[in-house]
């Protein structure tokens, strides 16, 4: 067997190599200033925020040319700026060509190769780095509280993606983004927080372009003065945050900042605005308004989906594979995450083996460049507690290290006798500005979870009649006592070079350690007389359970042209390993009467012990090529190869070492035509691949799962790109899928062949101002298709509704006396569902509504959530029959303060 590990150690050595060059430059040379750079050719555009709407800049254009005086315009000797030059006195106020500047033709197309933002003691400096800023043509417009800026003739290639985005950079600007439109347009967006900003232009010698922003709180009275010695107007920005829903673009697929528009697979983004509005406590309440369902676990052990009809626990973090992170390490919380990237179908292609029906990447928050503390505080139903912590800022003068530290605690019971709940977080993040071309970033995190076991119900009894009654749905059918205890470490880096304007490397590593004991009572089948239940007692010797994960990614991104074609291209290669060891007992434990319960009995003796240790390794060598044909027709070409190791070590049979190796090639062509800017029309096949760790209970290693899939689809921007929705068809193909083992339900026995096909709509972003929306609809069609049980073929797949749908909308009033006032509405709809393969019963479909109401004042935000206002009474399935009753009606409340 190939040691890929002694391949990561060689890897790493490399980086550390690289990190100490670069940090030995940093201390021999010293970059040139500004004014001492050849950076002097390049574009400088600062922005001043203003309060008025776009047309007063032509007004106020008029006013100067027939010098009338200007009432707002203050002298040059009273504007105070950071003076690092005299470049600032050769600024010309660009308003003067504005009608010229709109009427030049279209000419070739102009790289603009960085972004920078930078503070100044009145606002923002905005910094496009270009050859060519005199040959940039502007556009502005407003819309809603953003000041949009279209250049025709210029496209955004950074090291990174082709998209640049920053929040608050400062106090009164929600968003500042930077964006390809398409192959030759590029779009800068300021956002204000309340009116849309007003933006004045100057041209400079030194300087190029330059849109100068304030965020001082008053406006300063000045005299008159002439054309000659004129300076920005500079004017007030005050209002509540912004909470628009939409994410435009993505790095989950393609590995680069792309929009979601030039992507050939359905894809979205959600936002944190969006799951802090529905005060979502866990991920699957985040993605919730997205059409994602809970899976056939409990809702308390982990994240794990059922995407596609088919059950997923594959957890991306910055795009780098954390699947521990998901059905195993319990449930993920919210704090230090940004965003959700939900990318639907197979990503094997860039990510090597994991679950086919979808893949979840956690965006976590980064450190900033400007003083940053948040802090909230949220109560609720059933004991329910959340304090959270945000702080961010820079270690040193010169803001190359920059710092992020997140920080919550949860306690919670529930409608479920003697269950609790608590669970720490601690996320830091520090980020290090080597040069202008190299960033290193390191992160950690820390989750403690002490709960007790929560488990499931008999079908019989809760969605199926029993002849003793209704089961009472606070019945815990463990024991007490019961633990579900995990605790885990990760710890990581990400390392970004520029090479060039068209070249880049990214090397990332992580490892997670993860710990966990579970000592509960497992319930099994329904006893004859309908009200007991048959149960085992769970419990591991000696050490926890321990779950060691290892991932290393390295790749290139490249640009070049062949002829007319141009090219992005990513290659590269990860490492990726995965080691589990425990030692567990199963008990006998006497059947507990579910409408008279009896806790506290002794476990009888041993009747299974499973002490093994599992080690999968995985190197995968990858290489994508997105293929501009024409401005409006891109190919994605892109293949995978994958050697993968499994080996099984079972302590309790002398010489018991099974391994299994395997190799496997996953492709993926896509096709995205835009016969309109705001429509893409996409295609797309892929086939993935995927391990199926453990053994059976007789103790064979199962074969690997592969499948196909085919997509079809429309997207289309609304609104002038502030609405987005995505319609997509699929079939999605897998064989040698696992499920539970009936009579051995702490085993797994793979299925011949399944399928699922179906119809997506999802929609998000903003229908008027201060209205948002996060909409999604689903038809799928799950079944078995081959089988060596023939009685199965045909059978629905479990927990997989046929039709679902769900609605999620706010609305915040913008001025007037109910300014910062603000409602939400949520309708999730999820079909009937089959409770096992054998199609022996369905848990009935359901509509749960929610609502919220919020208000905000400055930085301090008042709101109070309603989940399941109509207490409507719903179950997931589970493929043993059992089904997990979810919370009834719970009201939390939550006051957050930002500055």
């Amino acid at each position: 067997m190939i040691d890929y590990w002694s391949v990561s150690n060689r890897c790493l050595l490399s980086f550390l190599t690289s990190v100490c060059f670069g940090f030995g430059r940093l201390l021999v040379k010293q970059e040139p200033t500004f004014a001492e750079s050849p950076v002097n050719k390049e574009v400088i555009a600062s922005v001043a925020i203003k309060t008025s709407i776009q047309s007063a800049l032509v007004t106020k254009w008029k006013a100067k040319r027939s010098q009338t005086p200007i009432s707002e315009v203050r002298q040059l000797n009273s504007i105070e700026r950071p003076i690092s030059g005299t470049s600032y006195l050769l600024r010309i106020n660009r308003v003067k060509n504005l009608i010229a500047q709109l009427s030049q033709p279209t000419t070739n197309v102009i790289s603009v190769t960085d972004v920078k933002v930078n503070t100044t003691d009145k606002g923002i400096e905005l910094i496009l780095v270009t050859a060519n800023s005199e040959k940039l043509q502007v556009l502005p417009k407003t819309q809603g509280k953003s000041y949009i800026v279209d250049i025709p003739n210029a496209k955004l290639q950074l090291a990174g993606g082709e998209s640049f985005r920053q929040e608050k950079p400062i106090a009164g600007i929600t968003e500042v983004t930077v964006v390809n439109t398409d192959n030759n347009t590029l779009r800068l967006t300021v956002v204000g927080n309340q009116s849309p900003p007003q933006v004045e232009l100057f041209d400079s010698v030194t300087e190029g372009l330059v849109f100068k922003v304030n965020t001082i709180a008053s406006l300063q009275e000045a005299t008159p003065t002439t054309e000659q010695n004129q300076e920005p107007i500079e004017l007030v920005v005050t209002g509540t945050p912004d909470t628009r829903y939409q994410v435009p673009d993505t790095t989950v697929g393609t590995r680069t900042n792309r929009r979601v528009q030039d992507i050939p697979q359905s894809i979205q983004v959600v936002p944190r605005q969006s799951w802090q509005d529905q005060a979502a406590v866990n991920t699957i309440d985040a993605l919730r308004s997205v059409g994602v369902v809970q899976a056939s676990n409990s809702p308390t052990n982990g994240d794990v989906f059922t995407i596609r009809g088919f059950q997923t626990s594959n957890i991306l973090r910055n795009g780098l594979k954390d699947y521990t992170a998901g059905a195993v390490s319990g449930q993920s919380q919210l704090a230090n995450i940004e965003r959700l990237e939900v990318l639907r179908g197979p990503a094997s292609v860039l990510y090597g083996q994991g679950n086919a029906g979808g893949t979840i990447n956690f965006v976590t928050k980064q450190p900033l460049s400007e003083p940053y503390f948040a802090t909230s505080m949220t109560f609720g139903s059933y004991s329910f507690y959340q304090p959270t912590l945000d702080i961010s800022g820079p270690l040193n003068s010169d803001k190359t290290l920059l710092y992020r530290l997140n920080a919550s605690y949860i306690s919670t019971e529930s409608f479920v006798d003697f269950f609790y709940n608590q669970r720490y977080l601690i996320a830091p993040v520090l980020s290090w500005q080597i040069d202008k071309n190299t960033k290193l970033t390191f992160e950690g995190e820390f989750r403690d979870q002490q709960q007790a076991h929560r488990t499931g119900l008999p079908a019989v009894g809760t969605v199926l009649p029993n002849r003793n009654g209704k089961i009472p749905l606070n019945v815990n059918t463990l024991d007490l006592g019961a633990t579900n205890n995990r605790r885990s470490m990760l710890l990581g880096y990400n390392f970004e070079h520029r090479f060039n304007d068209n070249w880049s490397l990214v090397n990332a590593f992580n490892i997670r350690s993860l710990r966990y004991r579970t000592d509960t009572a497992n319930p099994g089948s329904l006893r004859a007389d309908q009200r007991s239940i048959n149960r085992t007692r769970q419990d591991y010797i000696g050490a926890p359970a321990a779950d060691d994960e290892y991932a290393l990614d390295n790749h290139v991104v490249g640009k070049f042209k062949t002829g007319s074609l141009g090219h992005e291209l990513v290659a590269g290669f990860d490492l990726y390993r995965d080691i589990v060891q425990f030692d567990q007992t199963m008990r006998s434990l006497a059947p507990l009467d579910l409408f008279n319960p009896v806790y506290g009995q002794l476990p009888g003796g041993i009747v299974s012990r499973i002490n093994q240790k599992t080690k999968n390794d995985q190197l995968g060598f990858y290489v994508q090529d997105i293929v501009s044909l024409t401005n409006n027709l891109n190919l994605v070409l892109g293949g995978r190869g994958d050697f993968v190791d499994n080996q099984v070590t079972n302590f309790l049979r002398a010489n018991s070492n099974q391994s299994r190796s395997d190799f496997a090639f996953s492709p993926r062509v896509g096709l995205v035509y835009k016969p309109i800017p705001p429509v893409s029309l996409y295609a797309s096949y892929s086939q993935p691949f995927s391990q199926n760790l453990g053994t059976t209970f007789e103790g064979n290693l199962f074969e690997p799962s592969r499948g196909t899939q085919y997509e079809v689809g429309v997207k289309a921007d609304f609104f002038s790109g502030k609405l987005s929705s995505t319609l997509a068809l699929y079939q999605l193909t897998l064989s040698n899928t696992l499920t539970t083992d009936p009579n051995h339900l702490t085993y797994s026995i793979a299925t011949g062949e399944q399928r699922s096909q179906g119809v997506e709509l999802n929609v998000t972003g903003e229908i008027l101002p201060g209205w948002n929306v996060i909409a999604s609809y689903a038809y799928t069609d799950g079944q078995v298709t081959k089988d060596s049980n023939l009685a199965i073929i045909g059978n629905q797949l479990v927990n997989v509704p046929e039709n679902s749908a769900s609605l999620w909308t706010t609305y915040t009033f913008g001025k007037g006396n109910l300014q910062g006032l603000g409602f939400g509405l949520g309708l999730f709809y999820v079909g009937d569902r089959q409770g096992d393969l054998n199609n022996s019963f369905s848990v009935p479909s359901y509509l749960r509504l929610d609502a919220a109401v919020y208000y905000q004042i400055n930085r301090l935000r008042f709101a109070l959530n309603f989940k399941n206002l109509s207490d409507v009474q719903y179950y997931t399935a589970r493929n043993i029959n059992l089904v997990y009753p979810e919370d009834p009606f719970i009201v939390e409340g939550t006051v957050s303060w930002e500055f």
